[in-house]
């Protein structure tokens, strides 16, 4: 999977919730040019290329990979939900 269909799928899901490795709930919402995320449960943003970095970690079973990457709790909630991966 390359990182246009994953962002699409991102894009797809907007609004749905997804859980944090601790169970944590939160939605997102995309920017007017759908070039970044807004999270529900903190003042940050995802943009698609930030994601694209955490895809070139995958596979991951938790959050340490990431961990030199903003919002890595949030990054791996959804590159391991079965919605977007």
């Amino acid at each position: 999977m390359n990182i246009d269909m994953i962002w699409n799928n991102v894009l797809a899901n907007e609004g749905e919730v997804f859980h944090q490795i601790k169970g944590k709930a939160f939605t997102y919402t995309a920017n007017s040019s759908k070039t970044s995320i807004s999270l529900s449960t903190t003042n940050q943003s995802i943009t698609k290329n930030l994601l694209g970095k955490a895809v070139m970690l995958l596979p991951f079973s938790d959050t340490i990979p990431l961990q030199h990457l903003r919002a890595p709790s949030y990054l791996y909630a959804i590159l391991t939900d079965k919605r977007i991966i």
